[in-house]
Formats: C-alpha cells, sequence, structure tokens
C-alpha cells in the first residue's frame, strides 16, 4: 500500500495560540495581580493598571516582549516535535529516525527518497518476501534505483524485479541490474526456494495532442509555459506503473491564461506494472480567439 505523507496534517505538540491572544492573557493577569497589590497596601496610594492600550507604558512593553518570547518558545517546541515524525523529519533528524528502523541514508540520497525506504522497511519486514521487502532491498542497493516493481507471471514460482532507474531514459544499466542482483540474491536475503530475475522496466513514449484556448491578453508564449508545467508534473509523477490519465494531463495544461484544453489524444494511457510512460512530443494547437 503506497503512503502519502504529505497528505497527512501538521500534529500539534502542544498548543500554539496567536501573540495577541497570549497579550491578552498577559496584560489580564498582570492587572489581576497589580489588583491584588493594590488590596494589600491600601495605605501606599498605588495606582490603578489602566495604561495596557498606551504603547510606550512600560508595563505594557514588557507584556509584549514576553508574549513573544512565549510565541515563539511554543513554535520551537512543535517545530522540534516534528522531528520524531516521519513526514515531516528532514536531513539529520531524518537521519536518526530512519536509523530506528535499520535504513541508512545513501551517499547523494534526498529525504524524500529516503522516506519511501523506511515505509518499505516497515511494511516487508516479514522475512517470507512480501512485495515491499524486495522493493526496500532494492532501492537500498544503488541510489540510481528510483523505483522497484516485484511480480510474477501467472502461477510460475519465479520473482521479477522491475528496476526504473534515474540513469538516461529510465533504463537501468547492466551494471545496476547485476548489483540489485547481487543484493536481493545475497545468502542473508533470498530464500532458499526462491528464484529471481531483475531486470529494467519498460519505458513507454507517448505523445499528446490537444486543442487549447487562451485568454483574451494573454501572450503566445502561454502555450510553451502550459507544456512545460506538464512535462515538470509529470517528472514528479512518473512511476512505474503509473498511468497517464486523460483528467489529469489536460487540467496540468490549464495554467494561467489558458481558457480551455479540449484533447485530441483521447483516453487514459494505461501503464502495466513494469511500464514507466514517458511524454513524448506535447503539441497544442491554439483555438482562433480568445476567450474573456
Amino acid at each position: 500500500m503506497t503512503i502519502d505523507l504529505t497528505s497527512l496534517p501538521r500534529p500539534a505538540i502542544i498548543e500554539e495560540p496567536a501573540h495577541s491572544a497570549i497579550l491578552v492573557r498577559q496584560n489580564a493577569l498582570f492587572r489581576q495581580q497589580w489588583e491584588a497589590v493594590i488590596a494589600t497596601h491600601p495605605d501606599e496610594d498605588l495606582p490603578p493598571f489602566d495604561t495596557y492600550t498606551v504603547e510606550h507604558d512600560p508595563h505594557n512593553i514588557s507584556n509584549q516582549a514576553e508574549s513573544f518570547r512565549e510565541a515563539l518558545l511554543r513554535a520551537g517546541i512543535n517545530n522540534a516535535g516534528l522531528a520524531r515524525f516521519l513526514a515531516f523529519a528532514t536531513g539529520a533528524n531524518l537521519d536518526h529516525l530512519a536509523l530506528f528502523y535499520d535504513v541508512y541514508r545513501l551517499p547523494g540520497e534526498t529525504d524524500d527518497r529516503l522516506k519511501v525506504r523506511v515505509i518499505l522497511a516497515i511494511q516487508g519486514r516479514s522475512t517470507g518476501g512480501p512485495e515491499e521487502r524486495y522493493q526496500a532491498i532494492a532501492m537500498a542497493a544503488d541510489i540510481r534505483v528510483q523505483s522497484a516493481k516485484v511480480y510474477r507471471l501467472g502461477r510460475s514460482p519465479v520473482i521479477y524485479v522491475a528496476i526504473y532507474s534515474t540513469e538516461a531514459n529510465g533504463a537501468a544499466s547492466a551494471g545496476l541490474i547485476a548489483k540489485v542482483t547481487a543484493a536481493l540474491t545475497h545468502k542473508s536475503v533470498q530464500l532458499v526456494n526462491d528464484t529471481i530475475v531483475v531486470a529494467s522496466a519498460v519505458r513507454r513514449v507517448v505523445d499528446l495532442v490537444a486543442d487549447i484556448r487562451l485568454l483574451e491578453g494573454s501572450d503566445i508564449a502561454t502555450i510553451d509555459r502550459a507544456a512545460g508545467a506538464l512535462r515538470a508534473a509529470w517528472a514528479i509523477e512518473q512511476a512505474l506503473g503509473r498511468d497517464l490519465t486523460e483528467a489529469w494531463w489536460t487540467a496540468r495544461l490549464m495554467i494561467q491564461g489558458v481558457y480551455k484544453v479540449t484533447p485530441v489524444t483521447a483516453g487514459d494511457v494505461v501503464a502495466a506494472p513494469t511500464e514507466a510512460i514517458a511524454i513524448g512530443a506535447i503539441i497544442l494547437n491554439e483555438v482562433e480567439g480568445r476567450a474573456f
């Protein structure tokens, strides 16, 4: 099961009220305490605290400073607490959190990739060989492994592992395949009755064509920017077995200045589990007339 850490809400370690709310509380507390002092010293003719709205009042300045300090302290505690949650941990904090699950950062590995491996390590804890276990081992073998798909063909006992690489066109080189194979067939990993075959994922290139109508006042370069936005979005979303749906790619073309996109390339592009879909040419035909 894929877990999207970015969809999780930010946890609250302690309450984090606004500075203004803290200041109101501090002023009320100060007035209460000052009135108690006045009541216990009736002969000293102490003045009431009624200047808390005056900016240059010393007590008001002190309360504002204390309230601001408390707001910063609360924010600091919450930020420090976030380091204990996988979705929000970064850098060295993430390294220590991953270490708890026996996962080590590879040289040059990003936080996002390390988090994926931590999740796979947790999901694949069983030594019986769930899919996530093989994925975790494959991704730990080399940082060039962007993702791995584990599958069988029919009732065959052979376990196939397709590698989608960060190398050119996503194709895994012979050296990378050999490295992943060695990791998956190591005596401490491979079960005695497992036959494992590692191969590169299949890269499938598709061209996209659509009619595009611009808003009044939009420059013609909007079309190129829309195509660039689509490519950038797919570079993030692209993965093994990820379908390129019509609704998804047309929505990414709806940038500022675009009125309507009508796909000519109709229907969803469905990927097999071992396929990685790549976008080839993006052809956007401008519809005459601008919309308002």
